[in-house]
């Protein structure tokens, strides 16, 4: 009996080209779901990360106009350039310049912020809010 046992074993070679080409193809079907999907996540964090810094620089820009309470606003808004806020900044990208403009509403005392040129794919050059930014971190 393990004689014979032996001598199937041995008849057996390997695989057929039929069984790896199936293989084969099973791979490249997973891949062509699995890449793009890879993408897509990359992008996604990147977008929330981006917004994630434009409420750090946001806030920034609160504690500044907290610490200098002294200062007037203009009605076109006063904008604050990248170089004031960094005393207030930690771990933001520092590849890009970008400035916040406070208004101050007259009829309220509320300010408000906008960001302007702080990473592209949140912002592409426009001006943002901080409503946005929230909104893009989701």
């Amino acid at each position: 009996m393990v004689q014979a046992l032996r001598l199937k074993m041995k008849e057996q070679k390997g695989f057929t080209l039929i069984e790896l080409l199936a293989v084969i193809v099973i791979l490249g079907i997973i891949a062509a779901i699995a890449i793009p999907a890879i993408g897509n996540v990359i992008n996604k964090s990147t977008v929330k990360s981006d917004a994630q810094d434009g409420i750090q620089i946001i806030n920034a820009a609160k504690m500044y106009m907290a610490n200098n309470d002294n200062i007037t606003i203009p009605a076109g808004g006063k904008v604050i350039a990248k170089d004031d806020l960094l005393q207030y900044l930690d771990h933001v990208k520092n590849d890009t310049a970008f400035t916040v403009t406070v208004s101050k509403n007259s009829t309220s005392g509320n300010y408000s912020y906008k960001l302007t040129g702080v990473h592209p794919a949140i912002t592409s050059g426009t001006e943002i809010t901080e409503q946005n930014l929230i909104e893009a971190s989701k």
